[in-house]
């Protein structure tokens, strides 16, 4: 009797576990496809951001998400057929959600280095910018970024500004935002910070009696492009985007952005 009822449990088992997989088939049938043909699937495409770099990613005096990367991201979901969901979080973060594809994109203001490039496929770049070497106005130790030596310096520790501050020496404190960065700066607690050129000319926009000036910058721009997790899979969607973002170069609508965010074109090399 034993043997007979091991032997039926055995076959409801098995009758269970033939069930689970043809489910998980049919859950892979419905939502086949590369990731290009799900996020038109679903609608949306998923876009990473930190809400808090003005003029990339900030909220404006209505607590609406506005800025050059959000126009940008729009534009490219226009051109997929989708409509952009934009997830808020912090720099960090960003990057471990797109990883994990809980996010189709990032679209932060990211620049393209060689580390990334190991790591994701990159767009074609939506945008060009310096780095700025940010002190007080009254600093005049630091007018190079050889004078980083020894000094201290506040960004976010994964950016790449963090990281071209410690290739001269520099101790890199993190932060959260841009607004944190300059209350370090101006207090004194930091002796400098490195960020791009037109994100200081937008805040010194916003706040024209801020004690900071630019004491160096990069002779060279770096890119700004969408990053996309590596494979097979994205191989699709970063062909579209790429597609979305030279219709917008081609139409003037990446230079008017630029205009309107930076007061001046960052769209192309020159």
């Amino acid at each position: 009797m034993k043997i007979r009822k091991l032997f039926y449990i055995a076959l409801v088992l098995a009758a269970l576990l033939l069930a689970v997989g043809c489910r998980k088939e049919d859950e892979s049938a419905e939502t086949g496809g590369d990731l290009l043909s799900r996020i038109q699937e679903r609608g949306t495409i998923i876009v990473a951001t930190e809400g808090t770099w003005a003029p990339w990613t900030f909220h404006d005096e209505n607590d609406n998400l506005v800025g050059y990367d959000i126009e940008v991201a729009n534009g490219i979901a226009e051109h997929l057929g989708v409509e952009a969901e934009f997830v808020e979080g912090e720099w960090d973060g960003l990057f471990a959600g797109l990883n994990s594809a809980r996010y189709d994109i990032v679209a932060n203001g990211v620049e393209v280095t060689e580390e990334r490039a190991e790591a994701y496929d990159f767009s074609e770049p939506y945008a060009y910018i310096r780095t700025a070497i940010i002190v007080r106005d009254d600093n005049s130790d630091i007018t190079s970024f050889e004078d980083l030596d020894g000094k201290t310096t506040a960004n976010t520790l994964a950016s790449t500004y963090a990281t071209l501050a410690e290739s001269y020496g520099a101790t890199a404190t993190g932060v959260d935002d841009l607004a944190q960065t300059i209350e370090l700066l101006i207090a004194g607690r930091v002796d400098a910070t490195l960020n791009a050129e037109v994100t200081y000319y937008d805040y010194i926009a916003q706040h024209p009696d801020a004690p900071i000036k630019i004491a160096a910058l990069t002779d060279t721009a770096s890119e700004v492009s969408i990053p996309v997790r590596k494979g097979d899979d994205n191989t699709t969607l970063l062909a579209a985007i790429n597609e979305a973002i030279e219709e917008m170069r081609a139409s003037g609508e990446l230079s008017a952005l630029s205009e309107k965010y930076f007061g001046s074109d960052i769209s192309g090399t020159n």
